[in-house]
């Protein structure tokens, strides 16, 4: 990793400073996305895109499901910023555990900050989470559910699950929340605000300043509301959860404090990756691979703890 960590060094930070840029890398990633059908049908899988209605709310899911009978289902919400990516960004881990976990995975297509404000995401994410956990989904009916979230999509899995608890029967059916370096506070932890400028992979002396883009006209105060910032919920009836942060994210803080006060409603497992940057399970490295490998795991025991 430390290694890996040289070469990040020479790489530009990821910014979000105006709304051309995530367009731009938006255009590239799904030019660079052709021909994703075609490595799913190299393990005889593929995906189905569905568009979901719940409320009068349109949204797309990316739906990949296992050769056998699904045994859980995992609610996904990839990262990027709120600003890029997609429901077909994390297909390679999305397969891994498919395959090895016997799931099928829903991975939420929301739409981006380039264009609708986060609170605006936060609708798309909560009512895919709705029609997946009710009876309208015949399909994964009484399967358990594992929310998996990263970076922006942390914040979105979180935020989904605190506004679940208005609806207590469907809660009660997501039996664990797997998170990988989240943002849980939008007026930005200690750590964000110290963020010197070597950071790896973040532009660190700007993420104060790209969470106030993302929410324009509030203050900190208000940006730092549940379940804005989902670090100020209330976690009671949330389900378990597994939280990874790494050692050289400016997002450090966020996964600690959140697990801290997640743990006094549920079990929490939290993990600190030594010697990693923001974004680390996507590296070619051993220690990526080898989280990655510990979440499937976890996931794997979750769902079968539910079907016992």
């Amino acid at each position: 990793m430390r290694d890996f960590n040289k070469k990040l060094a020479w790489l530009p930070r990821f910014r979000i400073r105006n709304r051309l840029t995530p367009r731009v890398i938006q255009a590239l990633l799904r030019a660079g996305q052709i021909g994703g059908a075609g490595k799913l049908r190299q393990h005889g899988l593929k995906a189905e895109t569905r568009v979901i209605a719940v409320d009068g709310l349109a949204v797309p899911v990316r739906i990949i499901r296992p050769a056998g009978k699904a045994r859980g289902v995992v609610l996904d919400f990839h990262g990027g910023g709120w600003v890029i990516g997609n429901a077909q960004m994390n297909d390679p881990l999305n397969l891994a555990m498919v395959n090895e976990c016997q799931v099928a995975v829903v991975s939420v297509d929301y739409r981006l900050a380039v264009s609708t404000p986060v609170e605006g995401l936060m609708q798309d994410c909560l009512s895919a989470a709705r029609w997946l956990l009710s009876d309208e989904c015949e399909e994964f009916a009484g399967l358990p559910v594992i929310v998996v979230g990263e970076s922006a999509g942390g914040h979105l899995a979180a935020a989904t699950l605190l506004a679940l608890k208005q609806w207590p029967d469907l809660l009660q059916r997501v039996r664990g929340a797997l998170l990988y370096y989240g943002v849980y506070d939008l007026g930005g932890t200690p750590s964000v605000h110290a963020a010197p400028a070597q950071t790896l992979v973040l532009d660190g002396p700007g993420m104060v300043q790209a969470l106030r883009m993302l929410t324009p006209g509030l203050s900190d105060e208000q940006r730092r509301q549940p379940p804005l910032s989902p670090l100020y919920g209330d976690f009671t009836d949330l389900p378990p959860a597994l939280l990874l942060a790494a050692e050289l994210d400016p997002l450090l803080d966020d996964t600690l404090q959140i697990a801290e006060r997640w743990a006094q409603s549920a079990a929490v497992e939290v993990h600190v990756v030594p010697a990693a940057a923001h974004g680390f399970i996507h590296f070619p490295t051993a220690l990526g691979a080898a989280v990655l490998a510990y979440s499937r795991t976890w996931i794997t025991a979750r769902i079968e703890g539910a079907n016992c």
